[in-house]
């Protein structure tokens, strides 16, 4: 397949098979704030403790984060794909406030919103940049994170978001 003189579809049949967590990330700068639904991120070094989280250049989140110190990267169950959808499928640009009908409070570090109702979430110092092509990924050192919950429920997983439409063009 081609598309704008490129070949895509190089890992479709790798990627097809994979079922991943999908996170909410949030981040704040000055009195801005935005979040957004995010795949791709991972944990990418035991020791130190790191995690990589990659924005699209197309979201507005992307273009605040660029100018925060901090993201907060939050879980969410599998019952919570109503706030997927509010984070998914809506952009800043459109002169909507994510954070109106969630109840969330700022972090200590940096004001990144933290979602009450998160399943869990972690609050990350951006360390470093790095450009991967349509998306750039945030190196985070983990600075605060929620308190351990009394069970695991199910995540919310890509194959539970997959009819959402996205909020930014691909």
């Amino acid at each position: 397949m081609r598309r704008q003189g490129l070949i895509v579809g190089k890992l479709d049949a790798f990627t097809e098979v994979l079922d991943y967590p999908m996170y909410v990330v949030t981040t704040a700068a000055g009195d801005q704030r935005a979040g957004c639904l995010v795949g791709f991120a991972s944990q990418c070094s035991i020791d130190p403790p790191r995690f990589m989280v990659w924005l699209s250049k197309a979201n507005r989140t992307y273009r605040i984060a660029r100018q925060a110190s901090h993201l907060a990267v939050h879980t969410l169950r599998k019952d919570q794909k109503r706030t997927a959808d509010l984070f998914g499928s809506r952009t800043g640009d459109d002169d909507v406030d994510k954070f109106a009908d969630i109840a969330w409070r700022p972090s200590p570090h940096g004001a990144s919103p933290l979602l009450d109702d998160a399943c869990a979430w972690f609050v990350g110092r951006i360390e470093e940049l790095i450009d991967g092509g349509d998306h750039v990924g945030f190196l985070l050192s983990p600075v605060e994170q929620s308190p351990p919950g009394p069970t695991r429920p199910p995540l919310l997983l890509l194959g539970d978001v997959q009819d959402l439409t996205p909020g930014h063009p691909a």
